[in-house]
């Protein structure tokens, strides 16, 4: 864990411990076999940055109670649930460097898991009544479906705007950072009008979360290693790339739209493109995006009292944007 993640969670480190504890026990299962999939998938956790955001907010808006370590549990049941789902759609074999459900027990297995996990929490949430929390994370896993399918639609044809693009990643990668967020402050007690902020939010920090990750296929615009091209292999329709695209002129940028259509498997070909969306300041208008997108969430959370959690959840945003992977 890097030190930054550490500061950051210091505040709220009594309740991450007490967290690991609640979800270890939220995946309990009478099947052997679940249960040695679940404490696998447990123990391969990343950093955990949804719980902090839940916390964070949590904190920032009350004191964490048991409906903070409810909303959490459910977040990461159902965000665990659609990764396995995602690694058996696209056919991928590892995740944070640890072979995927799939790739050990095969898609028939890592559906049902997936299945299981997410049963396990509509179940949690109903359970204790907590319908708020429930219907705020079931719209975001309901957005994350639509914006994987809008791109998969949009990734065929190439005829990704800006404004498509933005609408894209809210649902597949802020949505759920937001309901981070609005389930946090739901679960204090909050206001609608301070629920709504803190969604709002995590909104503007998944946003600039998700730039961030573009900049990365094309090193990043900082020294962070090679560039890897990996969305242009994809075909991924990216920020910097629709805007190189778009400000290319006509015979330049028929051949760029031509190289990904039927030479993105090329690596000589994918390294024309990268560096034609270098060449073409891609990177910097992604990046000035990027930073608008953080100072979108740090203009809200100044409307907070001073406090540790506001203090972290700065950080946190600062984190999103500086990260080196």
């Amino acid at each position: 864990m890097s030190a930054t993640v550490k500061a950051i969670k210091a505040p709220i480190e009594q309740e991450m411990e007490n967290f690991e504890l609640k979800f270890k026990s939220s995946m309990k299962s009478k099947v052997p076999l679940l249960d040695r999939i679940t404490r696998y998938i447990v123990k391969r956790k990343g950093k955990q940055m949804r719980p902090m955001f839940v916390f964070l907010c949590a904190k920032l808006c009350g004191t964490v109670n048991e409906h903070s370590y409810t909303g959490a549990a459910l977040i990461e049941l159902l965000h665990t649930a659609t990764l396995v789902h995602d690694d058996v759609v696209d056919d991928a074999h590892l995740r944070r460097g640890f072979f995927s459900i799939n790739a050990l027990w095969k898609n028939k297995i890592a559906v049902l898991v997936g299945d299981y996990l997410l049963s396990k929490g509509l179940l949690l949430s109903v359970e204790q009544g907590q319908f708020e929390l429930l219907r705020l994370v079931s719209n975001a896993v309901r957005e994350m479906s639509e914006g994987e399918l809008l791109q998969i639609e949009k990734t065929r044809k190439l005829n990704l705007d800006e404004d498509v693009y933005f609408d894209i990643i809210r649902q597949k990668t802020a949505s759920l950072i937001a309901a981070c967020c609005a389930v946090g402050a739901a679960s204090v007690g909050s206001s609608n009008e301070d629920v709504e902020k803190m969604r709002l939010f995590g909104e503007y920090v998944g946003m600039a979360f998700q730039i961030k990750d573009d900049l990365f296929d094309f090193g990043g615009g900082v020294d962070i290693g090679k560039p890897t091209g990996i969305d242009i292999k994809e075909r991924k329709m990216t920020l910097p790339l629709i805007y190189t695209i778009a400000h290319s002129e006509g015979k330049e940028r028929r051949k760029l739209i031509k190289t990904i259509k039927k030479h993105h498997d090329k690596p000589e070909k994918v390294k024309e493109v990268v560096a034609a969306v270098v060449a073409g300041d891609g990177l910097e208008y992604a990046k000035e995006k990027m930073l608008l997108f953080k100072e979108n969430a740090l203009n809200i959370l100044n409307d907070f009292p001073d406090s540790e959690a506001k203090v972290a959840l700065h950080s946190l945003v600062n984190y999103t944007v500086d990260r080196k992977k």
